[in-house]
């Protein structure tokens, strides 16, 4: 069993972070937005004023500041001028709207929006509806990809601060302002005392089984993150990091913002992910680690058509880049991405937004095949329990559990939702919704979500096994595998699909196919292709809308078809 002695150990605040890199590094390179280029003395510049911007707006210390913003300088100037002001950032993917948009409005509190000036009407549309707000802040949208850097102050404030052409909307209760004509009036923020152990952001979950809810995120969370993954990636002040990550997501925030805080070096945002322009950037940029996502390696791992991309290795203009970090990352295409582009890769880990890193891939670690490296002994305690919290021995599947060996490297909980926080923190073991597995040397083996575990005919089945297994294929562009009602009680086993553009699939020839690649109790008793999946703003597919619809009059049922197989 794993020690579960705790430990203290060195804290930190972000502006702590920032005013390392000063001491150090004041003007050299820290940040590349897509081509405007910032020092840590450019950014800590703009964001103290932005800090000043909000304490003359009426906020207080710990009140939330929300964004809706693409990445750019204005979204990190305002994360970073709201966190060292002692804040509550809370960034705001910028596909929601509607009842999205107002729920993490309204749930965070928030009393100022930072906006986009193309997202504006969405703000303005519920903002009477949100109690707590009284600013919103509007920003020129900036195409990252087309600003141009200048000189230092230039940076700072005018790319920084773009002059914004929207007139201010009257509202009930709201003030709309120009960013640009409270950056430029604004004085430095007054100093505040801010502690390890206070919250410096609010990420949302996806809220895939319901309303998303607030992971309170304190600022030793986010230098305690940076390091694993800086660790993990066997990083230094030689690195130079991109990622195409949006920085209303947590990984973008630690490993390109505080990672480069606390490692040196240099990092870079791009706008969005493009295959076409994945390696013009990593020339552009010299980046020696990217992080991405398990899908984006996808797509460069299949990317054989353009000539400048062989498939016996990366293209010839490569001389800088050293590792890709994405997860999850199947075997297959980590074999792809190592052997094609004679890189190395760092999929070997598993994390939920509450807990990272849970388990790792720490220097002189070897991963084993689907492993998500071993347990990150170090930071957690972590272990596999059923139902009823009893603690299972290795090789049994069971629900992730875990605890912090040192404070403050786990969420604070969940803002405004204590009946929730207590119920996942039941046993005083947070409970992930994950199910998983350790073997005896202790590597970690992801299953499923607890929630999308079928169980059919007295076995169990994950769906995210199966739809591995399933987009092996070929001709599939999407696929859920989850469960339906049966008549012989438990579940029936239903997917539900988008076929490729240009290829030709039937249902019966998918179960076909099925029946040499699973096991007889895996068998899709259901098949429904469509053009296709519900998903949420995040991404996620909404299984449980599946789930609820059934079968439908589009759904086509083996057992109807009369097809015959062995059961065994």
């Amino acid at each position: 069993m794993a020690d579960s002695v705790w430990a203290g150990g060195e804290q930190f605040t972000v502006p702590q972070l920032f005013a390392r890199r000063l001491e150090s590094d004041p003007d050299g390179e820290y940040l590349d937005l897509g081509g405007v280029k910032l020092s840590a003395g450019d950014v800590m510049t703009a964001a103290n004023r932005f800090g000043g911007v909000l304490h003359e707006l009426g906020t207080a210390q710990h009140d939330r500041v929300a964004s809706l913003i693409e990445n750019s300088s204005p979204a990190l100037l305002s994360w970073a001028g709201t966190v060292c002001a002692g804040r509550i950032a809370v960034p705001i993917n910028t596909a929601y709207k509607g009842a999205y948009l107002s729920h993490q409005l309204t749930d965070s509190g928030s009393r100022v929006i930072v906006v986009a000036a193309s997202y504006l009407d969405r703000v303005l549309a519920i903002a009477e509806d949100v109690p707590t707000l009284e600013h919103v802040i509007v920003v020129d949208d900036v195409d990252a990809g087309e600003e141009e850097a200048g000189d230092d102050e230039q940076v700072a404030t005018k790319q920084a601060s773009p002059a914004n052409t929207t007139a201010p909307t009257p509202l009930r209760g709201v003030t709309v302002h120009r960013w640009n004509d409270l950056m430029v009036a604004a004085n430095d923020v007054p100093a505040v005392d801010v502690r390890p152990a206070d919250l410096a952001t609010f990420i949302y979950t996806g809220g895939t089984t319901g309303l998303s809810k607030g992971c309170m995120l304190s600022h030793n969370y986010h230098e305690a993150l940076a390091r694993q993954i800086g660790l993990c990636w066997k990083r230094t002040a030689d690195d130079v990091v991109w990622t195409p990550l949006p920085m209303y997501h947590f990984n973008a925030l630690v490993t390109a913002i505080v990672g480069t805080l606390l490692y040196g070096g240099r990092s870079a945002i791009f706008r969005r992910f493009s295959v076409s322009q994945f390696w013009p950037e990593m020339n552009r940029v010299g980046a020696t680690i990217t992080s991405t996502l398990g899908t984006m390696a996808y797509l460069l791992a299949h990317d054989q058509d353009r000539p400048e991309m062989p498939r016996s290795g990366a293209p010839e203009a490569n001389r800088t880049l050293r590792m890709m970090g994405a997860a999850p990352l199947p075997p297959e295409v980590d074999d792809i991405i190592r052997s094609r582009f004679d890189i190395d890769t760092f999929s070997g880990a598993y994390g939920v937004t509450e807990a990272s890193l849970v388990s790792w891939q720490p220097p002189g670690v070897e991963n084993r095949p689907n492993a998500a490296g071993v347990v990150n002994d170090e930071y957690f305690d972590v272990r596999i329990f059923d139902d009823d919290d009893h603690e299972l021995p290795p090789g049994s599947d069971g629900e992730i559990v875990l605890r912090p060996k040192h404070p403050h490297v786990m969420c604070e909980g969940y803002w405004g939702r204590p009946e929730v926080t207590i119920e996942t923190t039941r046993n005083l073991w947070y409970h992930t919704g994950d199910v998983g597995r350790l073997d005896e040397d202790r590597y970690l083996y992801f299953v499923d979500r607890k929630a999308d575990y079928l169980r059919r005919r007295g076995e169990n089945i994950a769906s995210f096994e199966v739809e591995r297994i399933l987009m092996g294929h070929g001709a599939l562009a999407d696929v859920a595998v989850h469960a339906v009602p049966s008549p012989l009680t438990e579940d029936d086993v239903k997917i539900t699909a988008t076929v490729k553009e240009g290829a030709t699939l039937s249902e019966e020839e998918l179960f076909r196919w099925c029946i040499d690649q699973l096991p007889y109790f895996v068998l899709p008793r259901y098949i429904e292709f469509r053009p296709a999946l519900p998903r949420n703003p995040v991404g996620r597919v909404l299984k449980r809308d599946l789930r609820a619809e059934g079968v439908t009059s589009a759904t086509w049922d083996a057992e109807a078809s009369g097809i015959q197989y062995e059961r065994r």
